[in-house]
């Protein structure tokens, strides 16, 4: 498939003029419209709001009509939850071509405000959304949740559920593995019937999008969707498991289809389906791109998976091939617009939103290691070689860049590992070790040592993590081996709320009760907050205040 026919079946949007697969929009002459269709439609999936700017930001449905035909679909939005001070009232037509999905980009917008919106067709309405765009000029206080890693067979998205019920959140970012795609007969312990559609492992077009839509049916998902705008990357499961550039581990050349066919059709439905903005018409597989939230915070959106990485190698013990310094993880173009962004940024803070965890694990280079046994080395510590520890020259050119623009207040965002960490970064953290070793006292208070920027890695939303009872131990290895890493849980599920102020960015852990359950509670479990210019994680003692005065769920 060639770059317009693939931009023309995803139905991507710029500015307010939508490309030719969906006729009408922007205020076009209602003489081009198609007939009206008054076939009937229902509402199925939500609405969702994402990749907001400051005047605008990409409004999202789905309809599914009783008989197949283009549809006609409008559109409003406004300024009240009640849906009376209506700013834009327009119209546009889906159709198959692009599975019945709908998403518009709306301009004109009022920058750091917070908008009601509504799709209808064929006599019936979706529920109402919530969105807010970016915010410019000087910004006292942000918050947002992240998380990543929700696999629908394993149980119930009560973390999507209590992120979308706070109120005073910015956006929400989803770091990747929204879906999964093996085939699944579900969970057992579960009360409803949640195995996977399609049965089998997802490879076609038609496969993704149906494993979408089954998703986009989950009532907390929906609801997250419907309450924030949603910041989101893909990570390999949109895909197949440990996806590259050019291959995946979970992909047979012959039994199933050819790679670049198969990645085409999961990026494709991926833009369906998610609220997400094409940031290059002329490279429409990028997905890096940036959001600056005034003078605090700029975000920086990385694709660590499919873009540029080269092949995973089977184990990242050292040695010439995993020290190349050629090898890459981002590639050589996303590479140099990071660095860029890195060093032009004058935000206070700057965040890099991506997939895989950035800092180091040190344990199998360790001699202490081997005193713990052959059964817990083996399954416990081995280095994973999916994550920037497989590819240490492309964390070194990201030092390089913060080196040479002297960057100050790096936040890395993380999901993957479906575990819990907090660490400090260093580009050598074993030099780092053996200083901490012979200060007394707490090093951190006041800080001797300045760390070149800290890492939160968020819990996932279901996905299995570590096996049950591990957690403490590991921490103890830490301890010992691993003195950057600052806190670690490798069993419970939830997400990361950020809280970031001009003097200080502070990570939550929240965690669910029950993943089994889908009215599951929630609990705060710890917190761990860097000052501006320190890069060092300290102990927070308890969780942040919620912002006052925050604008109104939809109803």
């Amino acid at each position: 498939m060639d770059r317009r026919e693939f931009i023309r079946r995803c139905g991507i949007l710029t500015g307010s003029t939508l490309l030719p697969v969906l006729p009408g929009c922007g205020g076009s002459d209602p003489s081009d419209m198609p007939p009206p269709d008054d076939t009937p439609v229902r509402f199925l999936h939500g609405v969702a709001s994402g990749d907001p700017l400051a005047d605008r930001v990409i409004l999202w449905t789905r309809v599914t009509p009783d008989a197949d035909g283009p549809v006609n679909v409008r559109y409003r939005v406004a300024t009240d939850p009640a849906m009376t001070q209506v700013l834009i009232d327009e119209r546009v037509v889906t159709d198959a071509g692009r599975d019945y999905t709908v998403k518009v980009d709306p301009v004109g917008l009022s920058p750091g405000t917070t908008y009601y919106y509504r799709f209808s067709a064929g006599g019936a309405e979706s529920p109402i959304g919530r969105t807010r765009t970016l915010p410019v000029g000087s910004v006292a206080h942000l918050r947002f949740a992240f998380t990543s890693c929700s696999n629908y067979p394993e149980g119930y998205f009560a973390a999507y559920r209590h992120m979308a019920a706070r109120s005073d959140l910015d956006a929400v970012f989803h770091l990747g593995d929204y879906i999964y795609e093996y085939g699944s007969s579900g969970n057992p312990e579960l009360a409803d019937d949640r195995s996977a559609q399609p049965a089998s492992e997802i490879v076609t077009l038609s496969d993704y999008r149906i494993r979408h839509a089954q998703y986009k049916t989950d009532p907390d998902l929906q609801e997250v969707h419907r309450q924030h705008p949603m910041i989101c990357v893909w990570d390999d499961h949109e895909s197949t498991n440990n996806s590259w550039q050019d291959g995946a581990q979970n992909h047979t050349e012959g039994d199933e289809g050819i790679w670049s066919e198969r990645k085409t059709h999961s990026i494709q439905a991926y833009f369906e389906w998610l609220p997400i903005r094409l940031v290059d018409p002329g490279d429409p597989q990028r997905i890096w791109r940036q959001f600056v939230f005034g003078d605090l915070v700029d975000l920086m959106m990385l694709d660590t998976r499919l873009y540029g990485r080269d092949e995973q190698l089977p184990l990242a013990l050292g040695g010439p091939a995993v020290n190349d310094p050629n090898r890459q993880l981002l590639g050589e173009r996303q590479q140099a617009w990071l660095g860029s962004r890195l060093i032009e940024s004058t935000a206070t803070w700057k965040l890099l939103g991506q997939q895989v965890m950035f800092g180091q694990l040190r344990l199998l280079t360790l001699p202490q290691v081997e005193l713990l046994g052959t059964r817990l080395t083996g399954e416990l510590l081995a280095i994973n070689a999916d994550q920037w520890d497989g590819y240490p020259a492309a964390r070194q050119r990201v030092f390089d860049a913060l080196d040479a623009g002297q960057v100050e207040n790096l936040v890395v965002l993380t999901g993957d590992i479906h575990s819990s960490w907090g660490i400090d970064l260093f580009r050598d953290p074993g030099a780092v070790a053996n200083l901490l070793a012979g200060l007394t006292g707490d090093p951190l208070d006041p800080p001797r040592i300045k760390g070149q920027g800290v890492e939160f890695v968020t819990p996932s939303v279901t996905s299995s993590g570590f096996p049950s009872g591990t957690t403490g131990l590991v921490r103890s290895l830490f301890r010992i081996t691993d003195p950057h890493i600052r806190y670690f849980d490798g069993e419970r599920h939830g997400y990361v709320l950020l809280d970031i102020t001009p003097e200080q960015c502070q990570g939550e852990w929240w965690y669910v009760d029950n993943i089994l359950e889908p009215g599951s509670g929630e609990s705060f479990a710890t917190a761990r907050f860097t000052r501006t210019g320190e890069s060092r994680l300290r102990s927070a003692d308890g969780p942040s205040a919620p912002k006052p005065d925050a604008p109104p769920l939809a109803p």
